[in-house]
C-alpha cells in the first residue's frame, strides 16, 4: 500500500492523484467522442470541470445532510473542513453540473448521456485504483481465495487476507467502459446510458455481497439498494426503447443526427 508518496517534499494522496487522474481520463474519452461528432473538443473539459466543481459541492453537502448535529456544532468546521465526502451526493452534485453546462450549451439532450457513458464507467475504475493503492477500507470480508490480500499500511489498515474489491470494480467498470465505447454507434439516442445503468448498477450490487458494509434494508445495503433502481432503471428504458422502434439507430445515420430527430 501506498497511501502518500512524497515529491519534492512534498507528501501527495495516492488517492487523490488517481481522483484528479479519474478526471482527466474521463475528459480525454469525451474530448475524443465530441470531435467525432463534430463538435467543440474542449467542452468536455469544460464538462469535467463542471462535474468537478458540482461533485465536490453535492458530496459535501450529503455528508452535512447526515451530519446534522457536528454541523450545529461547528457550522464552518463542518462546511469546509478537510474530510466528509459521499459518493452518491457527489454523483448527483456532479450530473446536476453537467446537466446545467448542458443546458446553457444546448446539449441537453440524451446524445450528451450517452456521450458520458464511457467516460464515466472508466472514471470509476480508475478512481478504484486510488482506493486500492491507499487501502482506504474499500475493501472486502475476509476470505481464504488465493487472490485475497491484507491492507497493513493502508489508511485503513487490516492484517486479515480479505476481498481487494477495488480490484474487482476496475476490471469490471473497465470493461464495462470497453464494451460502451465499443457500442458508441450502435444505438439509438438514450439507449447506451441505459445499458451503462444496468451494468454499473449490476456490478455495484454484485461486489457489495463480499464488501465490509453494513445492510439497511432487505438484507442489502445502501448501495445495493440505489444498484437496484438504476437497473430497474435501465432495464425499462431498454424494454420502452425495443418496444418503440427497436434499439439500434437506422444504419448508415450518424449519431449527432439521429439525436437531433430523437
Amino acid at each position: 500500500m501506498q497511501p502518500t508518496i512524497d515529491l519534492l517534499g512534498l507528501s501527495l494522496k495516492t488517492f487523490g492523484l488517481c481522483f484528479g487522474l479519474a478526471f482527466v481520463v474521463s475528459g480525454a474519452i469525451v474530448a475524443r467522442r465530441l470531435k467525432e461528432l463534430g463538435k467543440p473538443p474542449d467542452w468536455a473539459y469544460e464538462m469535467v470541470f463542471a462535474a468537478l466543481v458540482g461533485g465536490l459541492v453535492g458530496a459535501r453537502g450529503y455528508w452535512l445532510l447526515g451530519h446534522t448535529s457536528e454541523v450545529s456544532g461547528d457550522p464552518l468546521g463542518s462546511i469546509f473542513g478537510g474530510s466528509g465526502l459521499v459518493w452518491y451526493g457527489g454523483a448527483l452534485g456532479g450530473a446536476a453540473g453537467v446537466l446545467l453546462w448542458a443546458y446553457r450549451k444546448g446539449m441537453f439532450n440524451l446524445l450528451l448521456l450517452d456521450i458520458c457513458s464511457p467516460a464515466l464507467a472508466m472514471g470509476y475504475a480508475v478512481g478504484r485504483i486510488g482506493c486500492q493503492i491507499s487501502g482506504d477500507g474499500d475493501y472486502g470480508q475476509p476470505t481464504d481465495l488465493p487472490w485475497g490480500m491484507a491492507y497493513p499500511h493502508g489508511v485503513v489498515p487490516t492484517t486479515q487476507v480479505v476481498h481487494p474489491t477495488p480490484i474487482y470494480e476496475t476490471l469490471s467498470m473497465g470493461l464495462l467502459a470497453w464494451a460502451l465505447w465499443r457500442a458508441r454507434n450502435t444505438f439509438r439516442p438514450g439507449v447506451l446510458f441505459a445499458f451503462y445503468l444496468v451494468g454499473a448498477g449490476t456490478e455495484r450490487l454484485l461486489v457489495e455481497f463480499v464488501r465490509r458494509n453494513a445492510p439497511v434494508a432487505v438484507g442489502l445495503t445502501e448501495a445495493q439498494l440505489l444498484s437496484l433502481v438504476m437497473m430497474v432503471a435501465g432495464s425499462i428504458w431498454i424494454w420502452r426503447a425495443a418496444r418503440s422502434g427497436g434499439l439500434r439507430r437506422p444504419d448508415g445515420a450518424p449519431a449527432a443526427a439521429v439525436s437531433a430527430t430523437a
